[in-house]
């Protein structure tokens, strides 16, 4: 593993853009007033060391902190391996396709949905002419890349809307899920979820590594691009203001910017009963270990979007949502003893 390590460390450095790094330095050195050179060696230092990227450097103030607790973070390198250990990729397919997640995970969806590579065109038209508003999907897509929210008053009958969804290569049409009151009133745009990743242990048994509630903003309609925070999961509240995730500035946020609804100590509802549904989708597919589920909070329950099995390792770790300044590594060592990351 040691020289595999230090290729990826070598790959990484020859291939890093110079003008990102330079940007990264200029960045860090508002922040820590170093000076260039030294932000530079130490980044370049950390790498070596830890497998740091210069994004992770500057995203989670390595300048602030000790070596000891550098060595705690889940930095993108580690978050690699870690995917690597956990998750047999053989089983991929049923977290990367849209369509085998719907029929997999049928029983966490709280919706009803239409499989546009199954099922009929007469389908597609029944649905159609029971809905006003249909949330629609392309087969692979991320980040709400092509996803669609189309309103059926829009089309002239279900003829129109099945031609138009089948020239735009969806591959999923859905119920429109709406918020529990109490998040949509925080921001009543966007379907507003939970980042929930769960962590199946070296004794088989699923355990909670974390969980963020993110919220929409300016208008969209997908709370991609929002604002995120993390959620105490013995309380379920939100301690601590949420980020956008641009650590380098006044990022911030006590209260959502668009409603100025009070963020910090705001409790998820029905937060047990959502966590209780992550751990049971975990063991669905308990070949994929390490999961980063999107629930939705709704008036009837928790309602999971998607699944991922390449997680975001920052959220659970940025600067001002912790008061502690340690990475994930500790935690997931005390459920994966096994884990190798060095």
């Amino acid at each position: 593993m040691a020289e595999n390590m230090l290729a990826y460390k070598l790959r990484v450095l020859s291939g890093a853009r110079w003008s990102n790094f330079m940007i990264a330095i200029d960045r860090a050195q508002e922040v820590c007033h170093w000076s260039r050179l030294k932000i530079a060696a130490d980044m370049i230092r950390c790498h070596f060391k830890y497998g740091s990227g210069y994004n992770d450097y500057s995203i989670f103030h390595f300048y602030e902190l000790t070596d000891k607790q550098k060595d705690t973070y889940l930095n993108r390198y580690r978050n690699k391996l870690f995917v690597t250990q956990m998750n047999d990729e053989n089983y991929a397919h049923f977290f990367d396709n849209k369509n085998e997640f719907y029929h997999k995970f049928r029983d966490y969806l709280g919706r009803e949905f239409v499989d546009l590579e199954t099922d009929s065109k007469e389908d597609v038209i029944k649905f159609f002419d029971s809905h006003d508003r249909i949330f629609c999907k392309i087969k692979d897509g991320s980040c709400a890349d092509g996803a669609e929210l189309l309103y059926t008053k829009d089309f002239e009958d279900g003829e129109a809307f099945y031609n138009y969804v089948m020239g735009k290569n969806l591959c999923v049409l859905e119920d429109v899920l709406e918020n529990h009151p109490a998040i949509k009133e925080i921001y009543p745009y966007a379907l507003n979820c939970l980042r929930v990743v769960t962590l199946i242990g070296d004794d088989g048994t699923p355990h909670i590594l974390g969980a963020f509630e993110k919220f929409g903003r300016e208008g969209r309609f997908v709370d991609v691009f929002g604002i995120h925070g993390p959620v105490n999961l013995r309380t379920g509240k939100l301690d601590f203001p949420l980020h956008r995730g641009d650590t380098l500035t006044n990022g911030l946020f006590y209260e959502h910017p668009d409603t100025h609804k009070q963020l910090v100590g705001f409790e998820i509802p029905l937060f047990k009963e959502t966590m209780q549904c992550a751990l049971r989708a975990a063991m669905v597919v308990p070949q994929m270990r390490y999961i980063g589920w999107d629930i939705a909070v709704t008036p009837n329950g928790p309602a999971i979007i998607e699944g991922n099995h390449y997680s975001s390792m920052d959220y659970f770790q940025l600067p001002g949502q912790s008061d502690k300044k340690i990475g994930l590594i500790p935690r997931i060592k005390k459920f994966c003893p096994s884990f190798q990351y060095k």
